[in-house]
């Protein structure tokens, strides 16, 4: 078949021909597809598109053929791209064609992205064609590309502060740069949005400014007097201009303008006497303002020369300290407290203004000379003189405090004491001796102490030709030694005198008061006169070696106190005063510093303190690098307020009255005083009433009432026990009174009598007193014209400061009779033989003797009746009496007679029994006392108070001695060993 070239059909012919010719040489997939190896995108976080650079394109050269067709291996006439895989973990992308023909497509976000969470991710792409077959398998894929994705932040966060409030503290009139910062975060991402770009004080008109970096600081200088405190609200921004949600509040304190000084120290400071130590500065802290400290030294001064001799220590007398200490034998006290055995120091002032603590006040004019046979001791020997002393500067001359001189004519100064131009002087003159030579005479001392107007302890110890000085426990040596020839051989007696010097020029007697200088003309018998304060001088034979006993002496009862911390102990170092009434403390850390301040303590060791105030300082030098002072810290001032102790009273108590009869008085033993005497001492104190108790309380009852007062029986010493004659002064010829001297020294106990009685001294306790006391006799050997004798006890603890009641014995005299004695006493007392007579039992089968062979002591049963039914027989006919003298108005005068005669005299007690009296006379005086008895019952408490009444009427005048009769009777004890059955 031919066809012809021109015709259309056959055009039509030949280009289906070529195509199917192609076709069947193309039918395998030869190409990939193609894209590009990295893209970079961006998306913004709350967003799903990304935008890609460069934008995503996948090319196939196999287009537009069947092969380049999508998965659903359409048949197009135009090549096209099936689609994009993603390759990675958790990639929250996709990738999705938008036009298959030209491959174009885009990466989009499955879910909302966040920025704070992931600001990038990174994963790999690649594209596919159609495969041969709906199947696809025969599809091309083309290589992996990567992709970058930057999420791109919003400014979703607001700025939030860290802190909920922020507080400082300033000095007023300082300007600070920065006082405080505060400062906020903001959670988003970029850095745009995430960064703070200001602070703003949203407080108006406040003296304060914000940086951007949020640091505050005073525009101007603040006044703490004007404001302590400002309140400011403060916010941020961030730099997308977001405010912060809540604003944050801001305190700044304004504090005084620092002042380096002690914080937390009490002025006042109470002490209770018995509580042991105190804790004097508990909260103390030493302020310093910041400043670099290198060192720091503080002294802390307890001051006490206001208390007794410097400080307080027991009031006991010199000799019972010196004893206390040590010191127990030679002693001699030669500025006693006054007494009736001790009186050269009666006229001497005294400072009143000390507790009990005997002070003597020489003002230049007044000395004393003490008695003859005071002082025993022989100076050749070694010998001690100490003295407490209180001396100004004074005058340029001499001033005596102990002088033994020439009673006459010399004058000679054999040895004395004194002050000179502040300088202590000893001068001891020997005696005469073969050789006569130069000897030590004048031994110097040039001391502070003799003239700085403080008390001080002043020991010297003398053995010759050596002497030594203590001066509060410290050694002193002589700077001057002057020579002398030794005195001339004399007969001249010598006085010994306190606060001058004995000039005898007037050939006066002798006496023991005190001697004032003359005012004018005359010669003078005192010269030298010393000005100043003395007390506890003593001269003591042989010497104080004992450091301890010297120490003993003058150590003060209460001080300062310190226990150091373990953790600070090798920080600081604490130094104390001899007395401990200062100390200084050194270191170089503060909190260290402030531990060992806080542990210093007072401590009064005495059962009774003195109270009173005692003054504290606190004076403190810091140094810093420089090594100069660069703080100054002020002085710090308090007192210790002591409390005033609850005073013990001490109470004597036993029997008062009682008789014995004469021989007993007579007998070598004597008569005890004292046998059962107690010494009793009891506080009283307030305690809160028990509720229970105010709940019982009446309703007239105030109830504004608390406390309740009760009694407490407390333990402590005593110093002093005075027996005394009330009355006439002992006769030495046939009266004394006497004590068990062995028991006095195994107690420590010494013991001086006069005619006015006696004292015991020495400290001990009450319950040694007590045994000694019981000892004490009082022996009469003439007692015929004695009927009674009273005396007196009084004791005191403290050198006087606590003195127990006078307790007052009256002892009656029994006296005994011859058979004529019998009858002129039944004449002269008839109204005591009736009483006596009827009160007893029925004598007719007794035979009655002479009293004076009476020697059988009768039993205690015998003595008990005959005391008690004579006792009652005697109150029945006083009351008898007395009713007959209410109704007998006009028989007043006599019946006031009869009364006198109706009181008790048991001074001199005779009891008579008359063996002639009938049988009738008693039987009729029964039957009276029948009727007596009837009338009793209602009148017997009267009857007996009126009785007590009237025996104290007759008393002499209502003396406090006597007011112990109403009680006589009862401690009558009966005395019948003259009586014979």
């Amino acid at each position: 078949m031919r066809f012809r070239g021109n015709t259309p059909f056959a055009s039509a012919v030949g280009l289906v021909l070529a195509l199917l010719c192609a076709v069947e040489a193309a039918k395998v997939n030869k190409h990939k597809p193609w894209i590009e190896t990295t893209y970079h995108g961006i998306v913004t976080e709350n967003d799903d598109k990304v935008l890609l650079d460069p934008p995503l394109i996948a090319l196939d050269k196999d287009a537009p053929l069947r092969y380049a067709e999508s998965f659903e291996v359409t048949l197009t006439e135009e090549g096209e791209i099936c689609g994009f895989r993603i390759h990675g973990q958790n990639v929250p992308f996709e990738a999705v064609v938008l036009d298959k023909s030209t491959g174009e497509g885009v990466i989009r976000a499955k879910d909302k992205l966040d920025c704070e969470l992931q600001k990038e991710h990174t994963f790999t792409i690649q594209a596919y064609d159609c495969g041969e077959g709906p199947d696809g398998a025969n599809m091309k894929k083309s290589h992996k590309a990567t992709v970058h994705i930057q999420v791109n932040d919003i400014n979703e966060y607001s700025p939030v502060f860290k802190e909920k409030s922020y507080k400082a503290t300033v000095i007023e009139g300082k300007k600070y740069d920065s006082i405080l910062k505060v400062e906020a975060v903001d959670a988003d991402c970029s850095f745009q949005f995430s960064q703070i770009c200001n602070y703003e004080i949203v407080t108006p008109d406040v003296p304060f400014t914000i940086d951007k970096d949020g640091f505050i600081k005073n525009s101007e200088k603040l006044s703490y007097g004007k404001e302590r405190m400002y309140k400011l609200t403060v916010t941020a921004y961030d730099c997308g201009k977001n405010r912060a949600s809540e604003d944050v509040l801001v305190k700044i304190s304004v504090k005084p303008t620092c002042k380096p000084s002690w914080q937390g120290f009490n002025k006042r400071i109470e002490y209770e006497p018995g509580t042991g130590s105190l804790a004097l500065f508990p909260s103390i802290h030493l302020e310093t303002c910041d400043e670099p400290i290198t060192s720091i030294k503080a002294s802390i001064e307890l001051e006490t020369n206001h208390i007794g001799k410097g400080c307080d220590r027991d009031t006991y007398s010199e000799k019972s300290l010196h004893k206390l200490c040590g010191a127990t034998s030679g002693t001699v006290e030669l500025l006693p407290a006054p007494s009736s055995s001790a009186n050269w120091t009666v006229g001497l002032p005294t400072d009143n203004g000390h507790d009990s603590d005997q002070v003597f006040e020489f003002n230049g004019t007044q000395a004393i000379k003490v008695p003859e046979g005071m002082v025993s001791t022989s100076l050749k020997e070694p010998f001690t003189i100490s003295v407490w002393m209180r001396h100004g500067p004074g005058a340029h001359e001499k001033e005596t405090i102990l002088c033994n001189s020439d009673k006459t004519e010399m004058n000679r100064h054999h040895y004395s004491l004194y002050v000179h131009n502040c300088r202590l002087i000893l001068l001891l003159r020997q005696d005469p001796s073969e050789a006569e030579n130069y000897k030590p005479a004048e031994f110097h001392w040039k001391l502070d102490q003799a003239c700085d107007k403080e008390w001080h302890h002043y020991v010297l110890n003398v053995e010759f030709p050596t002497v030594s000085l203590f001066v509060d426990g410290t050694t002193f040596e002589p700077f001057l030694v002057t020579e002398d020839y030794p005195l001339h051989s004399s007969k001249i007696s010598t006085q010994l005198t306190i606060g001058a010097c004995w000039q005898d020029n007037s050939g006066h007697d002798n006496d023991t008061e005190t001697v004032t200088e003359p005012t004018s003309g005359g010669n003078a018998r005192m010269a030298q006169f010393f000005r100043g304060n003395l007390a506890g001088l003593m001269i003591r034979s042989g010497k104080l070696e004992n450091k301890k006993v010297i120490d003993c002496l003058y150590t003060c009862k209460e001080g300062l106190d310190v226990q150091l911390p373990e953790e600070v102990s090798s920080a600081v170092k604490v130094e104390f005063n001899p007395n401990q009434s200062s100390l200084t403390v050194e270191g170089d850390d503060i909190d260290a510093f402030d531990k060992v301040m806080q542990h210093i303590s007072y401590l009064n060791s005495r059962q009774f303190p003195t109270p009173g105030i005692r003054h504290l300082r606190i004076s403190t030098n810091v140094k810093c690098f420089n090594e100069e002072s660069c703080v100054t810290v002020p002085d710090a001032e308090g007192y210790v307020m002591v409390l005033q102790p609850e005073e013990p009273k001490i109470s004597l108590s036993g029997i008062d009255h009682f008789a014995r009869s004469a021989a007993e008085f007579e007998s070598q033993e004597g008569v005890t005083l004292f046998p059962e005497l107690r010494i009793v001492s009891t506080i009283t104190r307030e305690v809160e009433a028990d509720a229970e108790s105010e709940a019982t309380e009446g309703a007239d009852d105030d109830p504004t009432v608390q406390e309740t007062v009760v009694s407490e029986e407390i333990m402590h010493n005593l110093d002093t026990c005075e027996v005394s004659v009330v009355g006439d002064e002992l006769d030495g010829e046939h009266e004394s009174l006497e004590v068990d001297m062995a028991q006095l020294q195994q107690h420590g106990l010494e013991m001086s009598s006069s005619n006015l009685g006696l004292v015991i001294t020495g400290v001990n306790t009450m319950a040694n007193y007590e045994q000694v006391l019981h000892l004490i006799h009082y022996k009469n050997w003439h007692t015929e014209a004695l009927f009674d004798r009273k005396f007196k006890l009084v004791c005191s603890e403290l050198n006087g400061r606590y003195i127990s009641n006078d307790f007052k014995v009256e002892v009656n005299v029994i006296h005994t009779a011859s058979p004529a004695e019998h009858a002129n006493n039944a004449m002269v007392q008839p109204n005591f033989i009736n009483p006596i007579h009827h009160a007893s039992v029925d004598l007719s089968g007794h035979n009655l003797v002479n009293a004076h062979q009476a020697s059988v002591v009768p039993s205690a049963a015998t003595i008990v009746i005959v005391v008690c039914v004579s006792f009652l027989v005697f109150m029945i006919i006083l009351g008898v009496f007395r009713i007959r003298a209410a109704h007998q108005r006009t028989m007043g005068d006599q019946e006031n007679g009869k009364e006198n005669e109706m009181d008790w005299d048991d001074s001199a007690l005779t009891i008579t029994v008359n063996p002639m009296e009938t049988y009738e006379d008693q039987h009729s005086s029964e039957e009276e006392e029948e009727e007596e008895e009837e009338s009793e019952d209602g009148e017997e408490e009267d009857d007996i108070t009126s009785a007590e009444s009237e025996s104290s009427e007759d008393d002499e005048g209502g003396e406090p001695e006597d007011q112990q009769g109403a009680n006589r009777q009862q401690q009558l004890e009966w005395d019948d060993s003259t009586l014979t059955y």
